[in-house]
């Protein structure tokens, strides 16, 4: 049996079918990923999944007793408490309180952290052992890279990949897909298309599924015209009333009618000003820190000329967009200097949309008491342009609070690109996006003819649209390096220490003796022990995260509060040398 089965799904919410018959059967350790553009129900299907909501009709069959758990793309408001604390709270009736703590520790956070003072991507760790804590065997995720930085997104991607549960989730960041999808299926009008084998596969078989739905209808539309004009004119049809014919026309007026239209697609289109000079940005031996001894930016030069395209990675809260604030002139830098070119026209999409008014409408943020725009010498009604972003005149009336997150990115690309600029500032433009417009906006910058600076930790965008890379690289030192993510990274793993080689050498010669030989009757007794031994240890461990997350602990006598905390550092380093043992001896004993 599957462990999901899913018959004929529909749910409507009053309006079109946002589902409408969509049948799926997921088996155990499947990678699902659902993908389409925004608004086609992918998060609606989720929720289904979950018991969030229910459908207007169809069938959901759940393997019997398999436990579920969904991770929202936002963080919530109002989480408070220590790590532990919020991680219990995904644990169910009876759920051993120790699953919890091996979450904790499985995701490598510290349990007693509290919560409030984490990183976002920290706390989206956070939020995945809480999901985790009841050892669900289908876990939902969506949009987890979101807002993550490239760190943050490793992590996650080695951890799914080595998590032995079954997987669904909801992602655009193409990278993420293919490194950890084995199915995707895709959502568009209320159908569900299933495709097995890679990314760039689907996308192909995509790409011909709509070429050949486009030739249909087209054949179909140019009958019914020829039918249509038959009806009006032919006196045979007036006269005779050829019945056959007539009910064939109407069979045909009401299958155009049924025919749900896909939505049309982004027409994206940078506006640009005039040529700046050769020189576009001189920063040179710039500094900049918040804290003493913690500089963001640190002894940093560069030189920006028109034309280039330049990406900028790093951790969360590394600087990076400290650097852009310095290199755009909104913040003076502590030591050293910039410089800008001559006839400079800059547009700046900000990550944080805090260009956007919540309260006035698409209409109203665009173009603030006007009707028309100046958009590449003509003149355009700011309804027209927004349909270009696929804003109907409806939805260009609607209030920006009202819209979803890539709505929102869509409204600040259509802001940025009314402006004529030569200088484009892109601070995190990909979350939210669905691939299609993504791919049109990854088109419309590589053809671009002005200056980039990018901001981002799409790798796919990266590697399609920069030339060169800025990564942040800790203590304030930013590297500068040539062409995308993929070659900067192919350097990086190249460029290895004398040491760090050395240590790879000394555990393949150290495995290569290991597959020499066999264990040892004590060696033996030893390994079959060992899994009772750890098992010990994480008991006792749980124990004392249970016993120390209570208040009233510290209100004992001092030396065991001390000796308490001693004893549970010992646990740790004895937890690390048993998996380590046991790894050894494992290894010897598969090679017997």
């Amino acid at each position: 049996m599957s462990l999901l089965n899913l018959r004929q799904l529909h749910i409507a919410f009053g309006g079109p079918p946002i589902l409408a018959g969509v049948d799926l059967r997921v088996e155990r350790a499947d990678r699902l990923c659902l993908v389409g553009r925004n608004g086609e129900g992918k998060s609606t299907l989720m929720k289904i999944i979950s018991g969030e909501i229910q459908p207007d009709s169809g069938e959901q069959i759940l393997e019997q007793q398999a436990h579920v758990a969904r991770l929202d793309q936002d963080v919530p408001d109002g989480i408070s408490g220590t790590v532990l604390d919020i991680a219990r709270q995904g644990l169910r009736s009876g759920d051993p309180p120790h699953w919890a703590d091996s979450a904790v520790t499985r995701l490598q956070l510290d349990p007693h952290a509290n919560f409030t003072h984490l990183s976002g991507g920290l706390r989206r760790r956070v939020l995945l052992a809480r999901a985790l804590s009841a050892q669900p065997d289908l876990l939902l995720l969506d949009e987890p890279t979101n807002h993550l930085d490239l760190d943050s997104i490793l992590y996650l991607e080695d951890f799914l990949l080595r998590w032995d549960g079954t997987l669904i989730f909801v992602s655009h960041d193409r990278a993420f897909v293919r490194r950890l999808a084995t199915r995707i299926a895709e959502i568009d009008r209320g159908q569900l298309h299933l495709h097995t084998g890679s990314y760039d596969d689907f996308i192909r078989n995509r790409d011909a599924r709509l070429a050949i739905e486009e030739t249909q209808a087209a054949v179909s539309d140019a009958r019914l015209g020829e039918e249509e004009k038959w009806v009006r004119q032919s006196i045979s049809a007036r006269r005779t009333r050829n019945e056959g014919r007539v009910r064939a026309l109407q069979k045909m007026r009401e299958e155009r009618q049924q025919r749900q239209q896909r939505q049309g697609t982004p027409r994206l289109r940078v506006q640009e000003a005039e040529r700046s000079g050769d020189l576009v940005i001189e920063a040179e031996d710039l500094y900049f820190a918040y804290s003493e001894g913690q500089p963001q930016v640190s002894q940093f030069s560069l030189l920006v000329g028109r034309g280039d395209k330049i990406g900028i990675v790093g951790p969360n809260g590394s600087g990076k967009t400290t650097l852009l604030h310095m290199l755009l002139g909104q913040l003076e830098p502590q030591r050293g200097s910039v410089r800008h070119g001559t006839r400079l026209q800059i547009a700046h999409f900000d990550q944080l949309r805090a260009q956007l008014n919540l309260d006035e409408s698409v209409a109203e943020n665009i173009a603030p008491g006007q009707e028309y725009l100046d958009i590449n010498g003509q003149r355009r009604h700011v309804y027209g342009y927004l349909q270009d972003f696929l804003f109907t005149p409806a939805r260009a009336r609607t209030p920006v609070g009202a819209l979803s997150g890539g709505e929102r990115n869509r409204l600040l690309l259509a802001r940025l690109f009314a402006k004529p600029a030569n200088l484009l500032v892109l601070d995190e433009p990909t979350n939210d996006l669905d691939t299609e417009t993504l791919e049109l906006l990854e088109e419309q910058l590589v053809h671009y003819s002005g200056t980039l600076l990018i901001v981002s930790h799409d790798r796919a965008f990266l590697d399609n649209v920069v030339t060169s890379l800025l990564v942040f690289e800790g203590d304030g030192q930013i590297g500068e390096y040539a062409g995308g993510y993929s070659d900067w990274l192919a350097r990086h793993q190249s460029a290895q220490t004398p040491r760090t080689a050395e240590k790879k050498k000394a555990r393949k010669q150290q495995r290569s003796k290991q597959r020499e030989r066999k264990l040892s009757f004590n060696e033996q007794r030893e390994l079959d022990a060992l899994p009772d031994q750890i098992e010990a240890l994480e008991a006792e461990q749980s124990a004392l995260h249970e016993q120390m997350a209570d208040p009233a602990f510290y209100q004992q006598n001092g030396e065991d509060v001390t000796a308490a905390q001693t004893r549970l550092e010992q646990i740790d380093n004895d937890l690390k040398q048993a998996y380590a043992r046991w790894e050894e001896l494992g290894e010897i004993a598969e090679a017997q």
